[in-house]
């Protein structure tokens, strides 16, 4: 605690605005605590970190399997036509003389 109230005392001293608000903050508000909850497949809350783990790799293996995906088709790129004709000789000849 003595550490951080030598930081603050520091940033007061060098007029660290920023830095001084920012840990005095955290010192009044504390960390908001974390929450390890999820919800199963039937919606219910799960808080055992093993069941939640569970409940991640259950939901991952169901997300990126696919199913039915045997049809797929290599298709061919189709590559559209330039809207304008290259120019001609002549063309570019004008273009320089302008």
């Amino acid at each position: 605690m003595k550490a951080k109230i030598d930081e603050l005392e520091t940033n007061s001293n060098i007029k660290n605005i920023s830095d001084l608000y920012m840990g005095i903050n955290n010192l009044k508000n504390g960390y908001p605590c974390r929450t390890n909850k999820a919800k199963d497949e039937n919606g219910d809350l799960v808080t055992y970190i093993h069941s939640i783990f569970a409940r991640w790799r259950n939901h991952f293996s169901q997300l990126l399997t696919t199913h039915g995906v045997n049809d797929v088709h290599q298709t061919e790129i189709q590559i559209p036509e330039p809207l304008k004709p290259e120019p001609s000789a002549s063309e570019f000849g004008m273009a320089i003389a302008k």
